[in-house]
């Protein structure tokens, strides 16, 4: 039975007692979720890594620039998203919350921080390492958020990635 509720999108927070057929182990907060287990991890699994549309913006403008690139090469480490081989430069298209820009979007959850601050922070440090990989290799890795091409227009995001290449 619920007490209370605060409403977020797809969530109800339970502020009363908690059924114990509704409780899971391992959880600091309990947050009710208004659809099924199954239902979550089907959203979930349609998130992207890859062919995300900021990536998709960046690539276009490139191309349209003239430049020539590859995508996702495996054989580099962590798989970066846009590598232009004739001026060895790596471009990362990364999305702010996961992770953790210092921005407005890239703010940690409000619940189930003891699952979400390990995981956020664990791909930051995989970011930091692999980019430390890339430049030992002699790219030169480039970085563009998420909230910075939202807030960008067509011409910006030119000169931008020309300064980015040169």
């Amino acid at each position: 039975m619920l007490y209370g509720t605060a409403s977020l999108t797809n969530t109800v927070a339970i502020v009363g007692p908690v059924p114990e057929s509704a409780r899971w182990e391992g959880s600091a907060t309990f947050m009710a979720d208004r659809i099924t287990p199954e239902q979550r991890s089907a959203i979930m699994s349609r998130i992207r890594s890859k062919d995300t549309h900021p990536e998709i913006v960046v690539r276009r403008t490139l191309h349209t620039m003239g430049f020539r690139f590859r995508l996702h090469v495996r054989s580099l480490p962590g798989c970066p998203d846009i590598i232009l081989p004739k001026h060895s430069v790596v471009v990362q298209i990364r999305g702010c919350f996961w992770h953790l820009h210092r921005c407005k979007k890239g703010r940690l959850p409000k619940t189930n921080k003891g699952y979400w601050l390990p995981k956020l922070k664990g791909n930051k440090a995989r970011d930091i390492e692999n980019d430390r990989k890339l430049r030992r290799l002699g790219w030169k890795v480039r970085t563009i958020w998420e909230c910075e091409l939202e807030r960008m227009e067509a011409r910006e995001l030119r000169s931008r990635l020309r300064g980015l290449l040169i």
